[in-house]
């Protein structure tokens, strides 16, 4: 039976897009299903993790979402299971991707697409400055007053960096601009690994009135490794902590980017009235400073999103499209910085609290400290057979049990329980009956959350027992019981995620050109296309 599930056409998805109301477009294919053809505005939440990812992206249980997918149906088993967590205007796009495609829409591949494409938009419409990767090998060489600044996650600048530069995450170049900055005189350029946070990066330090010549570096890290030039492996460069001095520097730019971008700061009491509405209309609230900051303490329900990381991948956080968002730091700096892009991009009612830890006032409880831990749906009632670490190397040991690792194929391959299969939880029948014979089957996951989920979904379908490791491979690991590394056993395609260039084993330099010439053209798909809602000022 589908009849419990409501049916659009492409055409009433469109209408919806553009009536100004919420909602959340989502795929529950794949990852690198995804990649390949998708509609500009949906976040993919593939259907094998969809209870791990749905209650962060889509907090709100009366929000209109429509799923995706391309023929497979996956978005009607998403849409189901969905309803069965409680979510209630679930609709499902008929036709799939096709259909939209049939009736004249544009599809798009890649991921995080409207990111990436905002800031082709920026580049384009506010005239950011950049530099070829040889004019800055020579700069370096001549020993010219430069400071090179690269605006990734620290560590994506550990694994590959330019010669020289410092760990400057995206949200934190306006904020400690002043502490790294010999003199106004300094010409600042900003890289990362392709196009999109050094295009953003620059422009938000133009955009903060500084008055140094600030320059993106075109194509990033990749520009630099096709030039032939070094590439450095295992920088740690940080800044120091901000000083007094440069705060205050920091304090006045963000001023300067409200005032122009019009960024709202609300209060407490505002932020708890926005709250207590949230059944109504969906909020976000999210801390934008570095994960550091964030695991020594935060407000109360408020999720980490690091600036930088939030403006690169804002389909990650975000998939409300409408929705009500207010972000969160320690003295308004980054969050203001992050919120004029947001608002740039499309997200109209974005805020800063102003009111913070460091200016008191709050209860105990408001603040916590820890990462953040995703809620996992769908566990209540979930009972399954466990076995701890000691008794699953017994029987390994002995070799009466096989396991599936049901993480993502990229952090499978940098580390698993040894002799442990990679499968996908969507296609885990398919994945059982690949594997060699044994007594026992033992699901496992980074915690125990999907393997129980897993575990549930083959409850008495199986040719033999299935349990699940309690605790998942973090228990394993602090057991004290070691990994093993690489893609050893693949019971399924790794199409789970999408590879960088830089991760490619084989043509790496072609991906590197191919990933580039795609990201440019972006700016030309904007042109054409009215579902985007970018407002570059």
């Amino acid at each position: 039976m589908t009849s419990e599930i409501r049916r659009i056409d492409a055409r009433d998805l469109k209408a919806q897009l553009h009536d100004g109301g919420e909602i959340a477009v989502l795929d529950a294919r794949e990852e690198g299903i995804f990649a390949r053809r998708h509609l500009l505005l949906a976040s993919c939440v593939p259907l094998s993790r969809l209870e791990l990812l749905v209650d962060d992206l889509a907090p709100r249980r009366t929000a209109r979402v429509v799923w995706c997918d391309d023929g497979d149906g996956s978005a009607l088993r998403a849409a189901r299971r969905m309803t069965a967590l409680g979510y209630e205007e679930v609709a499902v796009l008929d036709g799939g991707i096709a259909a939209w495609e049939a009736a004249g829409h544009r599809l798009y591949s890649g991921v995080h697409v409207p990111s990436k494409a905002f800031a082709e938009v920026v580049e384009h419409e506010a005239g950011t400055p950049w530099i070829a990767a040889p004019e800055l090998k020579a700069l370096i060489d001549g020993g010219a007053d430069i400071a090179i600044f690269d605006s990734r996650s620290y560590e994506e600048y550990h694994d590959n960096s330019i010669p020289s530069a410092i760990s400057v995450p995206g949200a934190e170049l306006v904020y400690r601009f002043a502490d790294l900055t010999p003199s106004p005189d300094t010409t600042i350029i900003v890289n990362c690994g392709g196009r999109t946070r050094s295009i953003i990066g620059a422009q938000a330090l133009i955009n903060a009135g500084f008055p140094n010549k600030i320059v993106s570096l075109k194509d990033g890290t990749m520009a630099w490794h096709l030039a032939g030039l070094d590439v450095v492996h295992g920088a740690t460069r940080r800044p120091p902590a901000v000083s007094a001095s440069g705060l205050g520097v920091a304090n006045a730019a963000a001023s300067r980017v409200a005032s122009r971008y019009d960024v709202p700061r609300i209060d407490r009491a505002m932020l708890a009235a926005w709250r207590a509405e949230a059944s109504q209309r969906s909020l976000y609230v999210l801390d934008v400073r570095t994960p550091e900051e964030y695991a020594a303490g935060h407000l109360a329900g408020a999720r980490s999103a690091p600036g930088g990381q939030l403006v690169q991948e804002t389909d990650s956080f975000v998939a409300i499209w409408g929705a009500r968002i207010v972000l969160v730091d320690n003295d308004g700096v980054r969050a203001t910085i992050t919120a004029s892009w947001l608002k740039q991009m499309g997200w109209t009612e974005v805020a800063v609290l102003a009111a913070n830890a460091a200016e008191g006032g709050w209860a105990e409880d408001d603040w916590v400290s820890g990462p953040h831990a995703p809620r996992a749906l769908g566990l209540d009632g979930v009972t399954v057979t466990t076995i701890e670490p000691a008794g699953l190397r017994e029987q390994l040991a002995a070799g009466t049990a096989a396991i599936i690792d049901l993480d993502t194929s990229r952090r499978y391959a940098q580390g698993h329980i040894p002799g442990a299969w990679f499968a996908v939880r969507s296609r885990l029948p398919e994945a059982l009956a690949a594997l060699p014979k044994a007594e026992t089957v033992v699901l496992t996951s980074p915690d125990d959350a999907l393997a129980r989920l897993a575990a549930s979904d083959i409850a008495g379908a199986g040719r033999v027992p299935v349990m699940v490791l309690s605790g998942g491979t973090q228990a394993w690991v602090r057991t004290g019981f070691p990994l093993e590394t690489g893609a050893t056993r693949m019971a399924g395609e790794p199409d789970d995620v999408v590879l960088s260039a830089r991760e490619r084993g084989q043509d790496r330099e072609a991906a590197m050109r191919e990933y580039l010439a795609w990201e440019i053209n972006l700016v030309h798909d904007m042109a054409s296309d009215d579902d985007h809602r970018f407002q570059v000022t």
